[in-house]
């Protein structure tokens, strides 16, 4: 089943296009992972996906078009965690996580999911915490757990281990490979480091400059040639230099 059809996606501020023709679809059960240098237009992507942002194309979720469903509906469906998140309230942590239930009004399940997402996360024993007080990686966990709570279909994540330690980057990726698993379910990922990109995707989409350079398995999309291209530098050279000062560890 296509959960997400992005057909010809155009996004401009004046005279300046940020995305040009993007196209590509993400099937049920997979985990793309949208790469590419600063400034391909990863995050405004995500934006037009979210609705935060004017478009020309078309994207279409479980193949209906988004702009043919009310905010409600749409935020049952998809969940977004954003490279940004903050407050300017001293909510708790519990008070941000139960927003995420928002759109599923009064539904009997709504303590039930906001207590698992705040296990998920590792963040039960702060749920009377000011958020104010926070970390900036315990908040990035809050938002998450924010963002599984909605329990929706689509997980859409900018950057999501932002701020988080080593350890929490790990949990995270391993988290979200097995609330993958759930039938019915895909993820869209903004990532930087293409190491991860490579041990958890199952597709990938390179940018450069608005424009798809490549789409299809990790491995294909993030081939020397393609990376020499898009980053242009040796990015397989350098990455193998970097991990090797592992090797008498």
């Amino acid at each position: 089943m296509s959960m997400l059809d992005i057909e010809n996606l155009g996004v401009a501020y004046g005279p300046l296009k940020i995305l040009k023709d993007v196209s590509f679809s993400l099937e049920e059960g997979q985990w793309l992972m949208l790469v590419g240098p600063n400034g391909a237009g990863k995050s405004t992507l995500i934006n037009a996906v979210a609705g935060g942002t004017a478009y020309t194309g078309r994207i279409r979720l479980q193949g209906r078009d988004i702009t043919g469903m009310r905010p409600r509906e749409r935020a049952r469906r998809v969940g977004v965690l954003a490279q940004r998140s903050g407050v300017g309230y001293a909510y708790t942590v519990e008070d941000v996580v139960r927003l995420g239930r928002y759109a599923h009004g009064r539904d009997p399940k709504n303590a039930a999911h906001i207590h698992r997402a705040l296990v998920q996360v590792g963040m039960e024993e702060k749920r009377d915490q000011s958020v104010l007080t926070l970390s900036g990686g315990e908040l990035q966990r809050t938002f998450l757990a924010q963002v599984l709570a909605q329990n929706p279909d689509l997980l859409i994540l900018d950057e999501p281990t932002n701020h988080l330690d080593l350890k929490y980057r790990q949990q995270v990726f391993e988290l979200v490979g097995k609330w993958l698993q759930t039938p019915g379910r895909a993820v869209l990922c903004v990532v930087h480091d293409l190491s991860l990109a490579l041990a958890y995707g199952t597709c990938a989409v390179l940018l450069k400059e608005g424009r798809v350079m490549d789409r299809g398995v990790p491995k294909k999309v993030l081939s020397r040639e393609n990376l020499l291209s898009t980053y242009d530098m040796d990015v397989a050279a350098w990455s193998r230099r970097m991990l090797g000062q592992w090797n008498d560890m």
